[in-house]
């Protein structure tokens, strides 16, 4: 064993000190570990930013310099899971369990849903996965600079203590989430909270133990979040409005060349560009639901440019009418009778190409209203496989 393993001049303490421990190495582990060398009689997991290191406490000295004394001179080196572990005493001669706020036990629990935005994961996603583990009184959901977090109550400390140890670090169910959504992580502490003030209920808030408790309709319509259904997958509700997030951006995405992509399959009324979380999104609006839903059909998966580029992910929005600038680089307003010469303007730095032929995926009404949009050099998806558009020294686009 290497003796840069253990600080040898260190002055021995009851204390042991372990690095390199397996991810969310648990109590149970080291005591199995330490054990044979004597009583143990206090342990601290999960310590570090990597929280891979523990600290052992034995009931006497000796029965500490025995274990570092075994390992310092020991060819086989302490292991846990096939994991080789650094011992070494501790600087500190006993382990105080200082607990934070979010240490101490409580009844109702403070989760972060890491890697994802409020509008990812509904309330009622979040009532089904903590219901696994008892009756949940109630929920509120908000926003902080942690991220999208929710205050969940359940009766007792015990239950909110089962559902913390089976699902913090872990991952809601993929099916439980929008498609283009690739994880959200739990992060858990306990609330100083004991009893929730719920006063309504909504999208952001639920109070299960009151079946009177007034309804904010305003918050419960359109713009509410995804429900369930009765196979517990996410029901999407349907807006006029179109979420865009704009994935591998290799060229520019303006408001002419959105104008151009999405009103082959109706008239858009506004479009709203902006930059959120280090990518690029856009609100796309339509006169009606029936007219997002078949652009949204068409369209996801899609991508603007040929080569895989600015890759369309689609979902249904909260808003139902937009409040844009009339005419900017970001944002549109096509309602306005001043800007309807704007239509029949050519979307600049975009290739010509021909219309969409019937062997192609096209709509018949829509290629008739739409086949003299400026020479719209925007490409139905082809009936090639290979998905090949003529080029002619600019990004040809396709679907």
């Amino acid at each position: 064993m290497s003796s840069s393993q253990f600080r040898y001049t260190q002055t021995p303490s009851k204390v042991v000190h372990l690095r390199n421990l397996p991810w969310e190495c648990v109590e149970e582990e080291l005591i199995d570990l330490c054990k044979r060398f004597g009583k143990i009689v206090n342990t601290k997991t999960n310590v570090g930013a990597n929280r891979n290191q523990a600290f052992v406490e034995f009931a006497e000295l000796n029965q500490a310099i025995s274990m570092v004394s075994y390992y310092a001179s020991s060819s086989e080196p302490a292991q846990i899971r096939g994991k080789t572990i650094y011992i070494q005493y501790s600087n500190r001669h006993e382990i105080v369990n200082n607990q934070s706020p979010g240490e101490v036990p409580g009844n109702v629990l403070l989760v972060t849903f890491e890697g994802v935005e409020s509008h990812h994961v509904s309330i009622d996603v979040i009532h089904l996965v903590f219901s696994a583990f008892g009756f949940v009184h109630k929920i509120a959901t908000f926003e902080k600079a942690a991220g999208f977090q929710a205050l969940v109550q359940f009766t007792d400390v015990e239950t909110a203590s089962a559902a913390r140890s089976a699902l913090d670090g872990r991952s809601i169910p993929k099916y439980l989430l929008p498609e283009h959504v690739a994880s959200c992580n739990l992060r858990m502490s306990y609330s100083a909270h004991t009893d929730l003030n719920i006063k309504f209920q909504s999208h952001r808030s639920r109070d299960y133990t009151n079946p009177y408790l007034p309804v904010n309709h305003t918050a419960m319509d359109g713009s509410m979040q995804p429900a369930l259904g009765a196979d517990g997958k996410k029901v999407e509700t349907q807006s006029n409005v179109l979420l865009a997030l704009i994935e591998n951006m290799q060229y520019a995405v303006t408001v002419d060349v959105l104008h151009t992509v999405f009103s082959a399959y109706g008239t858009v009324q506004k479009i709203a560009i902006f930059e959120k979380n280090g990518s690029t999104q856009a609100l796309i609006q339509y006169s009606d639901i029936a007219t997002a839903a078949i652009a949204k059909e068409a369209l996801e998966g899609h991508c603007i440019y040929d080569g895989g580029y600015c890759k369309l992910r689609l979902s249904y929005s909260r808003h139902t009418d937009l409040n844009v600038k009339a005419f900017s680089d970001k944002s549109r307003d096509y309602t306005l009778p001043d800007l309807s010469l704007l239509v029949g303007q050519k979307v600049p730095g975009v290739a010509e190409a021909s219309a969409p032929t019937t062997g192609g995926w096209q709509n018949g009404q829509v290629q008739t209203q739409y086949a003299g949009y400026g020479g719209s050099s925007y490409m139905y998806p082809s009936a090639d496989p290979t998905g090949a558009s003529p080029s002619s020294g600019h990004p040809p686009y396709y679907g």
